[in-house]
């Protein structure tokens, strides 16, 4: 399941004792919209062992600075709630279940 990152629920995702992705993206990027179903996809293939969310940089600007985004769609992945790799616009499903991987 995806889950819908806000500034309130973020440390409590990614410090959940599993690894995390975020994809930060933007309802008016078109490549973010592209890359929406890839998500979803991922989050249900790995539902259980790896916590993905969304989080809209308009709504959540403050983490957007706090991480630095400066392009979306921008997807960091966490490990022990710390950010340990990254994947900035529309890359294939592949290259994200690497890097999902990689945590696990």
């Amino acid at each position: 399941m995806e889950h819908v990152v806000t500034e309130q629920n973020f440390n409590e995702l990614v410090n959940s004792g599993k690894p995390a992705m975020i994809d930060f993206g933007a309802t008016w990027c078109g490549p973010c919209k592209a890359l929406a179903p890839i998500v979803e996809e991922l989050a249900a293939e790995y539902d259980g062992r790896v916590v993905i969310g969304k989080a809209d940089v308009d709504e959540c600007s403050g983490l957007a600075a706090q991480f630095r985004i400066r392009n979306v769609p921008t997807v960091l992945f966490f490990k022990n709630g710390q950010p340990v790799d990254k994947s900035v616009g529309l890359v294939a499903k592949a290259t994200l279940a690497e890097k999902i991987n990689a945590l696990l």
